[in-house]
């Protein structure tokens, strides 16, 4: 039957393709969207997903294949984790890790009031009282051992007895933060043993190591006042992660450690230029790979592990090439296993050879898709800024661009701040789906950008109205010198930070753009101060609290508030916000589309009250994209 279901479902996506001839939303949102899940037992095939959506339906569905990597066809299976070894079993076989959640502290009115079962409230005498798109309802996720016995758990411990702290980490993590130690004698687990207050002003994430035998456990980092994320054991049974330094600084540098029970090394401090995004250990344990942004791209990279010495290590490029090498899924001999994409292609799997860099695809899920649609040229070209640095700009063409006509552009302001832009494939803001339409999408990789250095990453901080904002004009300026740009049809778009570029610039363009679309951006920073969730970012992005008199930095930062330059805004603005974002919290954006209202400017509010900082529903996903190019359609004529 699913096999049918899913010949039934390409023969309907071959109609649609081949009856148009460009992206449509509707197309985007039916690609397959492939997930490697990691490199067979007898280290010969690739086990993968492809999670199908449904946006009649409002759903997806996913499958599971098999696919040699030698070469051929893949096989639908229905028991993908049988087919791959367990990371959470010990290696002597003896034991499980796993995680739950488990109530650690009274926070509803019935936990304070049993009586009163029905009440529905909340009670907070701290911060972090809500996070990412969750309220904060007093249980935690613990790391759990178990004894296998007939190869089923019994004799279940909870690692993390009573702590209100998370492993996996909120929001994002997963049981890859935690792992064996390959002696299965002991457990090292990631979590923030802060709560409350203290837990939204630290960055200070530790790895800790749990002694089977002793029940002691032991934090390993405890020097490291930042980051310590990402465990990984070498099969000889060294320790490595992912550590930023800086404490309170998430967008601090991230290197590549290692620690062999004598002491640390770090792998990538010696390149200012790399920021480790993650890695995985070589199968010989004496190699580490890992990917990282370079020159508006994320390359994979190999680093020799020399051990605890002050030799400072070899690491080499292993690929290069305008795409991005986003994910390590694993090795077959001389071959890594990664995905990647590209401004054109959603991921897919390809096969890295370690000796050279050549790379064969190995998953086909999307070809008639984009055999089919019209090619988006993208080319990099180099911008001088206003204080006579190279930027390098992202310049992606409609299909067919034809350099005799003129063509309405699009700015496009990154989120983050420090986000790399990339050759990212976004189901939301995809520059592919964006040309199609007929336009010239522009995307500076402004200050902020890992890649470039750690300077020009930390530019940004502290300084959110300055050089980052006019790093997009000389953007939209140098290529506004093009004939093939329509000056009169200028846009500019963006999300999260690039929401905030986008209110900032509607008060200071002068003219250059003819309509704005902001998405969950910050509009009022004393308000974002107020009721934003992670305040180690907003500390440490504005230098301090707006009420500190005292503190120049912070004043200069506050200074820059969207909401002090409503009174220069003339332009079109369509507001999108998500009404369960506790990171940008949905008063930021009704406070801008007031504002845009009571000025009498054209404006729409575009309100998800569903959806968090992103949009995932797939009904959802298509209001917003039709409502996007609908309002470009109506103010960019």
């Amino acid at each position: 039957m699913r096999k049918i279901l899913v010949t039934t479902f390409l023969i309907c996506l071959l109609i649609t393709v081949f009856c148009q001839r460009k992206m449509t939303p509707e197309l985007l949102w039916r690609l397959g969207r492939v997930s490697g899940m990691g490199v067979s037992k007898d280290g010969k095939s690739l086990v993968y997903s492809v999670n199908i959506p449904n946006w009649e339906a409002n759903k997806s569905n996913r499958y599971y294949y098999l696919l040699p990597i030698s070469g051929g066809a893949p096989a639908e299976i229905s028991n993908p984790d049988s087919l791959l070894n367990d990371k959470n079993i010990s290696p002597d076989g003896n034991y499980m890790i796993s995680n739950k959640e488990v109530k650690v502290k009274n926070i509803t009115g019935a936990d304070f009031y049993p009586d009163l079962s029905k009440s529905n409230v909340y009670i907070y005498d701290n911060l972090m009282y809500r996070h990412w798109d969750t309220w904060e309802d007093g249980k935690f996720d613990h790391v759990f051992l178990s004894k296998l016995e007939n190869g089923k758990p019994a004799n279940e411990k909870d690692l993390m007895p009573g702590e209100p702290y998370d492993c996996p980490q909120k929001p994002f993590g997963g049981d890859e933060d935690y792992v064996w130690n390959p002696d299965s004698k002991h457990v090292v687990y990631c979590t923030k043993k802060e709560y409350g207050t203290a837990y939204t002003i630290s960055t200070n994430t530790d790895l800790y190591e749990y002694n089977i035998e002793s029940g002691a456990t032991k934090n390993l980092t405890e020097k490291n006042k930042g980051y310590d994320i990402s465990p990984e054991y070498s099969k000889n049974g060294t320790l490595a992660w992912l550590q930023m330094k800086t404490p309170g600084y998430e967008a601090d540098k991230q290197d590549l450690v290692a620690y062999n029970g004598m002491g640390v090394v770090n792998l990538t401090a010696h390149r200012d230029d790399i920021n480790v995004e993650g890695f995985k250990w070589a199968e010989d344990g004496k190699h580490l790979f890992f990917w990282a942004a370079t020159n508006g791209t994320f390359q994979l990279f190999k680093v020799d592990y020399t051990g605890a010495t002050m030799k400072l290590p070899d690491i080499q490029q292993i690929t290069k090439g305008d795409f991005d090498v986003n994910g390590i899924i694993g090795q077959s001999g001389n071959l890594l296993i990664v995905s990647r994409s590209d401004f054109n292609h959603a991921n897919e799997i390809y096969s890295v050879d370690i000796s050279n860099g050549n790379m064969k695809q190995l998953t086909h899920v999307n070809d008639a898709v984009y055999n089919s649609v019209g090619f988006c040229k993208s080319e990099r070209r180099f911008v001088k800024t206003v204080d006579n640095k190279q930027m390098l700009v992202w310049v992606i063409y409609p299909p067919g661009f034809d350099a005799s006509k003129k063509y309405p552009t699009l700015l496009y302001c990154q989120g983050g701040p420090q986000v790399s832009l990339t050759q990212f494939y976004s189901f939301r803001w995809n520059f592919q789906l964006m040309a199609s339409q007929g336009y010239i999408v522009v995307a500076p990789c402004r200050r902020g950008m890992a890649g470039f250095g750690t300077k020009w990453n930390a530019e940004v901080s502290k300084d959110w109205g300055g050089f980052a904002m006019q790093d997009y004009l000389s953007a939209i300026d140098d290529i506004s010198k093009e004939k093939y740009v329509d000056k009169n049809r200028r846009g500019c778009v963006g999300a999260s930070f690039g929401g905030f570029s986008v209110f900032e610039l509607a008060g200071m363009h002068n003219g250059r753009f003819k309509t704005f679309i902001a998405h969950d951006g910050v509009f009022d920073f004393r308000s974002m101060y107020g009721t934003t969730d992670e305040m180690w970012f907003e500390n440490w992005e504005k230098g301090g609290p707006y009420w500190d008199k005292n503190n120049k930095v912070a004043q200069r930062s506050f200074s820059q508030s969207p909401s002090n330059f409503v009174a220069k805004w003339n332009t079109p603005i369509l507001i999108v916000q998500g009404g369960r974002d506790y990171r940008v919290p949905v008063g930021q954006g009704q406070q801008a589309f007031q504002a845009a209202q009571l000025r009498g400017i054209k404006s729409e509010f575009l309100y998800l009250p569903d959806e968090n900082h992103w949009v995932l529903s797939p009904q959802n996903a298509l209001v917003w994209q039709r409502e996007f190019f609908k309002w470009l359609d109506e103010t960019l004529k």
